[in-house]
This record gives structure tokens, C-alpha cells and sequence, in this order.
């Protein structure tokens, strides 16, 4: 049944979600006033903004939480990708070697950055902002995280940074070049080349990359150092020491066997650890702090791991050498969660139930598979489940 609403200027018919998304907008109006922002930047911003299930959708299949690491990077770090990035790369040279001196931030990790959010300019999405992330903080599973980027991205119109018909992005508020979103704008965008006002949405990548290279090393990026390499694992090597928060001098994973992926001993880039993203039969990953820098970017593994390696293909590297599970079925959402329930019921707390195999998830599988006498690396796979049932 269609019902008016007389809280919705401009809109007179609206019904379910949308009558409460209208209710949340004016309560959210008090918060937004009392963050600073006014009430004719409030009322301009919000003109015609509708509830949008599209986006909400989108948040409960974000690909790099949602597909095998493997489908992942050949989508990330595929033959055009590489082909495209090392041609932005010299097309850009000048401007990309200005960056790296200014910021010491290295022109291959920028580029990959920019080929994995937009595809180096090419799809930096037409979203209109406000109406996205007011969707996803009134009905998304980080409402707080979403409201104050809302309140950052009224902040950035306010300031006369950009319209709020300009302000465009992903449905998940990143915005221009690398998909910054509007809280990282606040704190790390810049106008390079004497802009006086940062534009990262122009079609000229500068202030996104500047942006994007003042943001990785306020986060502590090292230049010289790799985010991470391939390495191999010695036979009997402790899969309890394949663990992030395990963190040894690479003079202690050489005494352990550890090495490159050719057999050589690994360079000394400071204290690392291993990392195993699908298990034993996949490939195995000695990562440095940078490879941390990069998490702040976006902190799922999959991401870091297509950046980093996208980074090393632009720098005149090669593919990984070591295959993945292909044959491994990719566990759904819903497979997820239940896996989660199964191994905190049988003792293996993975403290709290999102449907996202992250750290505690993995210790919890772990510690499931010690407890069969199965290789405890980790790795959230089918077989997994199916013993848990």
C-alpha cells in the first residue's frame, strides 16, 4: 500500500523501507547539526535521496571477502591488468616519480593501488555518495562506520570541496582515482602541483595519487622494503607458526628452512611472518610491515595480497609459482556462518558469527584440525565444514 509521507520534500510516494529510512534521515539531521554541518548544506545534499537496496546487496558480496583467493587475483592481477598498469606507469612516469620523491612511496605500489580500485581512472563509479551511505549506516551490518562517513562526506561539500552532485563513488564510498573514502579525504588528501583544493575525482590522476601515496606513509610505509614475497616452506615445518601475530627476524625463518620461492635465502627486509591464505595447497607468503600498511588500505588479505602482487608484476615480476586449489569448492555465505556456529559449539570460539573468515575464524579452524589430526593450516575449506557436520 502506497503511503504518504509529508518528511520527504520533492518524493509522495513511499513505502516500507523507505518510510523508515525518511525517519532515520531526520533524526540523523540533529546528529549531522551537531557535528558542525548546516542545515542548508544538509537540506541541499539531501535533495531527492532514496533508500537503495542495490546497495545493501552489494555489501553482502564484496569479492575479495567472498570469492577463493585464487578467483580473486586472477580478476586483480590478470595479463591486461599487468599489460594496462605498466602503460599507465610510463605514461604517468613524471608525475609518479615527483610523488615518490616527495612522499617516498614507490610509483609500482601506487599503480597497483590505482588498478585495483578503479582500473587505473576507468571505473571510479557514479554512485551518488549521500544516498549510498545513508542507505548503508539506516540499514547496513557497520551502521556506525557508515554514518560517520556520511558525516565526513557532508563535511567535504560543506567545505565547497566538491557538489554534492559531484560527489560520486562506489556504493561503499570510495571516491575518485584509488576510492578514497570521505574520512581518508578529510585526513590525507592533497593538491599536488599547487592545487589549492584537492580534486581526486578529475579526470586527471595527480591529487588521487599524491593522496594516496601522503596516506600510505602517514600509515608507515618503508621504502625498499616488499610488502611481502613467495616463499617456500621447509618439510615439517610448524603450521602453528603460519600466523600474523607470529612475527620472527628473517634470520630465524631461514634457521627454520623458509625460502624463496626459487630456493634462495631470503634478503633481510626486517621481521616478517608466514602467511598461508589456502592452506598448505596453496601458496605460502613471508610478509613484512608493509604488507600492514597496506591492510589500513583495505583489510582483507585477499585485497593486500592483489596489490602486492599486482605492485611486484608492474615492477617487472613474475606470476606466483606455486598453484592454488582450484578443485576446492568456494564456501558460500550462509556455509560461512554455519561454520562459524559449528566451531563455536564444539569449543573453538571464533567470537561472533559475521559470515567472513578472518584471524579468529582461522585460529578456530585451526585448532579444530589439530584436534582430527589434520594439518592445522588454517584454511576454512569444504572438507572443513563437512567434518564439523
Amino acid at each position: 500500500m502506497n503511503v504518504r509521507y509529508a518528511a520527504a520534500p520533492g518524493i509522495l510516494d513511499v513505502t516500507g523501507k523507505e518510510i523508515g529510512f525518511r525517519r532515520w534521515i531526520e533524526k540523523f539531521r540533529k546528529r549531522a547539526r551537531a557535528s558542525g554541518i548546516r542545515d542548508g548544506v544538509f537540506d541541499v545534499a539531501f535533495r531527492g535521496v532514496r533508500y537503495d537496496e542495490g546497495v545493501i546487496r552489494s555489501d553482502r558480496g564484496q569479492p575479495e571477502f567472498a570469492r577463493q583467493i585464487w578467483t580473486y587475483l586472477d580478476a586483480v592481477v590478470s595479463d591486461a591488468r599487468v599489460r594496462d598498469g605498466r602503460a599507465a606507469l610510463q605514461r604517468n612516469r613524471r608525475l609518479l616519480e615527483e610523488i615518490e620523491a616527495k612522499f617516498d612511496v614507490e610509483a609500482p605500489i601506487l599503480a597497483a593501488v590505482w588498478g585495483a580500485e578503479s582500473d587505473f581512472g576507468a571505473r571510479r563509479g557514479d554512485t551518488p555518495l549521500i544516498k549510498a551511505l545513508a542507505t548503508l549506516a539506516f540499514d547496513g551490518r557497520r551502521a556506525r562506520f557508515f554514518e560517520e562517513q556520511l558525516i565526513a562526506a557532508l563535511k567535504i561539500v560543506q567545505a565547497g570541496d566538491i557538489s554534492p552532485k559531484r560527489l560520486t563513488g562506489s556504493w561503499a564510498g570510495g571516491m575518485g582515482h584509488t576510492q578514497f573514502i570521505p574520512t581518508t579525504y578529510l585526513d590525507h588528501a592533497v593538491g599536488f602541483r599547487g592545487h589549492v583544493r584537492p580534486d581526486i575525482w578529475s579526470d586527471d590522476p595527480a591529487d588521487a595519487l599524491a593522496s594516496t601515496a601522503s596516506f600510505l606513509r602517514h600509515c608507515g610505509w618503508r621504502k625498499g622494503q616488499p610488502w611481502g614475497m613467495e616463499v617456500v616452506l621447509s618439510r615439517g615445518f610448524d603450521l602453528a607458526l603460519a600466523d600474523r601475530r607470529i612475527r620472527n627476524t628473517v634470520h630465524d625463518w631461514t634457521a627454520m628452512g623458509v625460502r624463496d620461492a626459487r630456493g634462495r635465502h631470503v634478503p633481510d627486509h626486517g621481521v616478517a611472518s608466514i602467511l598461508l591464505p589456502a592452506g598448505l595447497r596453496g601458496a605460502a607468503l613471508m610478509i613484512f610491515d608493509n604488507f600492514h600498511v597496506v591492510r589500513q588500505y583495505n583489510a582483507a588479505d585477499a585485497y593486500v595480497i592483489a596489490v602486492g602482487h599486482l605492485a611486484d608484476r608492474l615492477g617487472g615480476g613474475g606470476p606466483l609459482r606455486s598453484g592454488w586449489p582450484r578443485g576446492d569448492r568456494s564456501l558460500g555465505r550462509a556455509e560461512k556462518l554455519e561454520m562459524q556456529r559449528l566451531l563455536t559449539a564444539r569449543g573453538f570460539n571464533t567470537h561472533g558469527t559475521d559470515g567472513i573468515i578472518g584471524p579468529n575464524t582461522m585460529d578456530a579452524v585451526r585448532a579444530f584440525q589439530a584436534s582430527q589430526g589434520l594439518p592445522p593450516d588454517g584454511y576454512a575449506s569444504h572438507e572443513v565444514l563437512e567434518r564439523l557436520r
